[in-house]
């Protein structure tokens, strides 16, 4: 699991699941927090591809929220989180997605597509009963990319193309043609966070990933 190859917004979205554990005294980094923070994030990005693959946006919502009730707390913790192997698996699946798709980085859309390709957790179940495929959620990532890949660590974050990225993809479908206008994302510029910023905020993010998924001997 190699973090360097995610992109700026894709470590984000770890990055705000793996706290969202923490607060909710969790012991373990489950698809759940992923899924949630994925819904969560401010560009609205998987809740505009869950609808554009069929799916029921609230009862996505609903049924994340459930899910994460029913984990149990563990008080006591002193802040230790551990990666449950489900989600280690769905890291798995999120790289081949992107490595099979041409993509040099893994986006947040791989996160979602990854959940939805792997069975056996909460997290798939909940995209699965609201009316999400693997091959419907794929089919509305190629429609939102239009053939573009994800080259860089900041192909989602620049300000005016995420706008565009996560634009309603039902108004894409009624009317295409604006969208054929969209140019390159590595063409469009927009204020940045410094290179300092995301150097820490990577920083910071790996050695939580290498703390959890490499627990001391002797602890649970």
């Amino acid at each position: 699991m190699d973090f360097e190859k995610y992109t700026d917004r894709a470590r984000s979205i770890v990055q705000a699941a793996q706290g969202l554990a923490l607060k909710s005294n969790h012991q373990q980094f489950a698809p759940e927090h992923l899924l949630k923070a994925l819904l969560d994030d401010e560009a609205g990005l998987a809740a505009n591809l869950i609808e554009a693959a069929g799916g029921r946006i609230r009862q996505v919502q609903d049924g994340t929220a459930q899910a994460l009730a029913a984990i149990p707390k563990v008080e006591g913790g002193q802040g230790k989180l551990y990666l449950a192997p489900d989600t280690a698996k769905i890291f798995g699946a999120a790289e081949e997605a992107a490595k099979k798709a041409g993509d040099q980085y893994i986006t947040a859309e791989r996160l979602l597509q990854a959940i939805s390709l792997t069975a056996g957790n909460k997290a798939y179940d909940v995209l699965k009963a609201s009316g999400v495929t693997p091959q419907a959620l794929n089919t509305a990532i190629n429609d939102l990319r239009q053939g573009r890949t994800a080259d860089s660590q900041s192909a989602e974050d620049s300000c005016e193309a995420l706008k565009k990225y996560a634009r309603d993809l039902t108004e894409v479908a009624r009317d295409p043609s604006p969208f054929d206008e969209l140019p390159p994302v590595a063409e469009l510029e927009c204020s940045r966070t410094s290179v300092q910023e995301l150097l820490q905020k990577g920083h910071e993010l790996i050695g939580v990933v290498i703390a959890i998924h490499h627990p001391p001997p002797g602890d649970p």
